[in-house]
């Protein structure tokens, strides 16, 4: 979710992070990319696909020479996203077990402990922001971009909100199935809207993954986890809490992905952080008010609120990676090993026991990702198709397929 492209990493002097530079707004014949020194340095024509480190081809003529039905999957870039889907997972766990921890100690107040989340994001990234554009360009950003920021925020504050409110009336189980929603969300706004054309092995290995996730389910129904009696009124309403938010997250995962494609890194975390903070400071307001005054603050508070806001804040550094090197649909499906992990932790945090499904799913669930890559060319789903075949539309930075063209060599 580490110190990537374009993010601002304190103490760390790396000559990459200076690649995403903030758009001038005015048309460039050049693009020139400036470096930590001050220097600049010119690069290909923009849309050609060429670089520093292009050798005169352009993304087209780049995205043809590797071809074979493992081409995707033999790349550094293929096992870079299959890790770092796996921390994602790991810090939704650990969100999770933290949240766990705050109801147990008599603190229950899902809107406002995420709010700190977006703060340490504008902290970081909205500071950086200001440091790159100066207050003109903040003011130009806001003005031709704010509103789509506005509503990429405000999809990923409700989804975050109606999830974990749907958890206070329906069964885990119920939830879960929900939450497929989703991942049926990303694929259809996608075909319709960006046009991703899916291929026939990627619509497999999310079959496979959502089998891998029944496995999971199977098993809790067979040891009787997870399972307790809800009012059937309290039920229904929980059921819609999850559809509503299944639907805010699948919206608000394509439209980042879309986002990260032309802007900068750091300008959409910021963004997010930005206009996220004031909807969920508005939002915990209104509906924590009466939790908050009386919840329990005492030092083990303290804790897992600041484990939960850093994880959580880790998970929104990292998910851009997913969305530029990957996509919104394997951002999704690489999330799907969480109930996994969070049984490991379990084991140790709660005395919980493995059935031995759940190895055999987990494995399915990381075939199910193998399998939505292959056939796929040598930059994967970084090409986006709403860029244009050379991606001439798109940003130059960490992940993308601009930057893999300029820069071969670069690790991400």
């Amino acid at each position: 979710m580490a110190s990537p492209d374009g993010v601002y990493a304190p103490g760390i002097a790396n000559k990459e992070l200076e690649v995403e530079r903030p758009p001038s707004y005015k048309s460039n014949a050049v693009a020139t990319v400036q470096d930590s020194t001050g220097d600049t340095e010119e690069g290909g024509r923009i849309g050609d696909g060429t670089g520093p480190h292009g050798n005169g081809r352009t993304i087209a003529e780049m995205r043809e020479e590797k071809k074979g039905f493992l081409a995707y999957v033999k790349t550094r870039d293929f096992w870079i996203l299959l890790v770092a889907g796996q921390i994602l997972a790991l810090c939704l766990t650990t969100t999770n077990t933290m949240s766990s921890f705050l109801v147990t100690e008599g603190t229950s107040i899902p809107a406002f402990q995420s709010l700190f989340n977006y703060i340490l994001l504008s902290l970081i990234y909205l500071t950086y922001t200001f440091y790159r554009y100066g207050l003109r360009g903040y003011a130009n950003l806001q003005l031709r971009w704010g509103w789509k920021y506005l509503i990429l925020s405000f999809c990923d504050v409700e989804g975050n909100y109606f999830t974990v409110l749907a958890y206070r009336y329906t069964t885990i189980l119920s939830a879960t199935l929900i939450n497929f929603w989703a991942i049926v969300i990303v694929v259809i706004v996608s075909f319709l809207f960006l046009k991703v054309r899916y291929h026939w092995t990627q619509i497999l290995g999310i079959l496979i993954c959502i089998g891998g996730l029944g496995i999971l389910l199977a098993s809790d129904h067979i040891t009787g986890a997870n399972q307790y009696s809800v009012d059937p009124s309290d039920q229904l309403k929980g059921d819609l809490f999850a559809l509503l938010g299944a639907t805010f997250y699948g919206a608000a995962n394509v439209f980042e992905e879309f986002m990260l494609s032309e802007r900068p890194l750091y300008e959409v975390v910021g963004q997010l952080g930005q206009w996220g903070m004031i909807i969920n400071g508005v939002q915990a307001a209104i509906f924590d008010r009466g939790s908050f005054q009386t919840a329990v603050w005492d030092p083990p508070v303290s804790g897992y609120l600041t484990g939960y806001t850093l994880a959580l804040s880790l998970f929104y550094t990292l998910a851009p990676l997913i969305f530029r090197m990957g996509s919104a649909a394997f951002f999704n499906i690489s999330l799907l090993t969480t109930n996994f992990w969070g049984v490991i932790v379990g084991v140790e945090v709660f005395q919980l026991t493995i059935h031995f499904m759940y190895p055999i799913a987990f494995v399915c669930i990381i075939l199910g990702q193998v399998a939505y890559f292959l056939g796929r060319k040598v930059f994967g789903d970084a090409w986006k198709p709403w860029l244009g075949r050379n991606q001439e539309k798109g940003v130059s930075g960490v992940g993308t397929a601009k930057r893999r063209a300029e820069k071969p060599n670069a690790i991400v």
